[in-house]
């Protein structure tokens, strides 16, 4: 059971605003703002190289949190500066030829398919959109059928930016384990709103962000390598601390997924994040998707009972990403009224997801998050706020 007195207590900002905005950046409790807080105050008494070492063991210990987060091992995990460079550092860390195949989804994230053109480009390896069923979600008979031997990665985003649908990502590295292919998932939209558990997932990579529903700081982000493939894998760039010089002519890389960091980090930002994935273990995953549904299910029913609101959300079990246009109004329109109304809410823009919004011809959409510590009366609030945009 979430105590949601409790919760809102940790989050100061929720007394004087409706905070729907999770998928963007959502509102940090205070045991994250302190551990930042307390290193940062560290730094400046004895040094930033002082405080690294005498906070080396907390510091150590947030490799175990994200590892028990995702049901993985320490030894799996890298911490980055965001989730972009998670995803980035495992795709340009596998190898493509002519004629090799790119698998991926149709709400692939725009950050993602542009690193899959460069890769074409350079290469001349081919991108093949698998894709979605009747349900909206990735058409799993459909990805069977297009795998052969060309195929060497399969790589699609879990949750999508742009509206609540929840890939089947399982299903997707069952496919992926039969046939022996490398299966990268983006899951920043995922983690932190459901459980996330990388040996169901099937999934040799996974890469999220501490900033959404982890309710992290920026600038935070992890990359999660299968021990299996990760002695494979060179990273694309390294340093001094992912590859050790051990002679003139000779670097060694480590054994461990740290291979694919660099020696430099923000350690504040790095405790911040282990607060924030330890403050959700400490909820638990189950219930926080649940209450996660929930909101966004009453959400979703509001929505319907407004005139002119479409919903565009896809999926057959839609997560807490809440998508929908209103006639006579553009997106970022409703965001800008919503926020003089003390309602944080975003909107998302076809280029993030242009596959998908080229085939559903989607405008700007508005992009409501709802999360576990926000509550019904907030759901309300917003929904009565767009009852009065509606046309009468």
């Amino acid at each position: 059971m979430i105590d949601i007195d409790r919760i809102r207590a940790d989050t100061p900002a929720a007394s004087r605003l409706a905070y729907l905005h999770n998928a963007g950046a959502a509102l940090m409790p205070a045991p994250v703002v302190a551990a930042m807080k307390g290193h940062i105050d560290l730094e400046s008494e004895i040094g930033g190289y002082a405080a690294a070492d005498r906070e080396a063991l907390r510091l150590d210990s947030v490799y175990g949190s994200v590892a028990r987060l995702l049901n993985a091992a320490p030894d799996e995990i890298a911490l980055m500066e965001n989730a972009t460079v998670a995803w980035q550092m495992a795709f340009y860390a596998l190898r493509f030829r002519a004629g090799d195949r790119i698998l991926t989804a149709e709400a692939e994230y725009a950050a993602n398919y542009v690193a899959f053109l460069q890769v074409a480009k350079r290469t001349g390896a081919v991108i093949d959109v698998v894709p979605s069923d009747a349900g909206g979600e990735l058409d799993i008979d459909a990805l069977e059928r297009m795998i052969d031997e060309r195929v060497k990665l399969i790589a699609i985003t879990w949750v999508p930016t742009n509206g609540g649908l929840v890939n089947p990502a399982a299903a997707v590295g069952r496919i992926a384990r039969a046939h022996k292919i490398p299966y990268l998932l983006d899951a920043c939209q995922a983690v932190g709103q459901m459980a996330v558990d990388v040996d169901a997932l099937g999934c040799d990579m996974l890469s999220a962000t501490g900033r959404k529903f982890l309710r992290g700081p920026r600038g935070t982000g992890f990359l999660y390598i299968r021990r299996a493939l990760l002695q494979q894998l060179e990273p694309p760039m390294i340093d001094h601390f992912a590859a050790p010089w051990i002679s003139r002519d000779e670097y060694r890389l480590r054994d461990d997924a740290r291979r694919f960091e660099t020696w430099e980090n923000n350690y504040a930002a790095r405790l911040g994040l282990g607060a924030a994935v330890d403050y959700a273990l400490d909820i638990g995953l189950a219930p926080i998707e649940q209450r996660c549904r929930t909101l966004a299910e009453r959400l979703r029913s509001g929505l319907a009972s407004i005139r002119g609101v479409t919903i565009r959300d896809l999926g057959r079990s839609p997560g807490a990403i809440v998508s929908f246009t209103m006639e006579g109004h553009e997106a970022d329109t409703i965001v800008d009224s919503a926020a003089r109304a003390g309602i944080t809410i975003g909107a998302s823009h076809p280029s993030s997801t242009r596959i998908d919004a080229e085939i559903r011809a989607l405008p700007p959409v508005v992009r409501a998050s709802p999360h576990y510590y926000n509550t019904e009366a907030e759901i309300d609030r917003l929904v009565g706020h767009l009852v009065d945009l509606a046309p009468r």
